[in-house]
């Protein structure tokens, strides 16, 4: 690590142009700001961060990216962020085909816009659009990076279900009953028409779930922690951090 902070530093006027703008780094310290230069440094080295479709991804944008990417492990290790390189970046929402097999097992070739995927094994994409929105305004519950970047460490259990690899002191039992619990109560809520506390979005499956706490973990912690207390819990204890404080 330290040869690569040594060999590939990131401009100063860059990190701190573009950090001081970014929403949801706000609460950080300064020794949490210093730790994130060095991770965001390691990742830069890592990992692949370009356009596609005539996007010129300029070092600014890079280190955005990177920046909310690494808040995620801060207080993890690298290795959550092991078995990809890339990082795709289009210059707007991107389509992407789906096969879905109806009730008669016919397959249907469906179409669809995405802001935002995360392969299993393979690269982040992202729509800059929403990466800019998220990242220098604020949005309860947005944020793309945040959300792409969750899958990752949830995939590194080889599947994305929600069950990330915990960290040793936690219970896995405890960690299930609390997700399990408020992923019930949402579904619920949507069932019966009452209105949730958070993105519906995070009702579709328990991958999306994690995702899109993860999301309000950072950028809106006091209405997680009103709504999934138990779930809040386990978030604080994962990614080491109390952010309601």
């Amino acid at each position: 690590m330290r040869r690569i902070l040594r060999r590939n530093p990131i401009p100063h006027h860059i990190w701190h142009g573009v950090t001081r703008r970014i929403v949801v780094l706000k609460g950080l310290d300064a020794v949490q700001m210093a730790h994130l230069r060095e991770l965001t440094t390691w990742f830069l080295h890592n990992k692949l961060i370009y356009g596609v479709q005539g996007l010129d991804v300029t070092l600014s944008m890079r280190v955005t990216v990177a920046a909310q990417a690494c808040l995620l492990i801060l207080n993890l290790d690298t290795g959550y962020f092991d078995n990809w390189v890339e990082v795709i970046i289009y210059p707007g929402a991107f389509r992407v085909n789906h096969q879905q097999a109806d009730e008669f097992g016919l397959i249907h070739h469906e179409a669809t816009a995405l802001s935002g995927e995360s392969w299993l094994r393979g690269p982040v994409i992202l729509s800059w659009p929403e990466v800019e929105r998220d990242s220098y305004q604020p949005h309860i519950g947005h944020n793309l990076v945040l959300h792409e970047f969750a899958h990752k460490l949830d995939a590194m259990n080889g599947v994305m279900n929600g069950l990330p690899p915990l960290r040793r002191s936690m219970s896995r039992k405890r960690w299930a009953e609390a997700m399990s619990e408020a992923y019930a109560i949402l579904q619920q809520n949507l069932a019966s028409s009452r209105k949730a506390c958070i993105n519906p979005y995070a009702a579709t499956n328990p991958a999306e779930f994690f995702a899109v706490l993860s999301e309000y973990f950072f950028t809106a912690p006091g209405i997680l922690k009103a709504a999934c207390p138990r779930a809040y819990r386990q978030l604080a204890l994962f990614y080491q951090k109390d952010s309601s404080n």
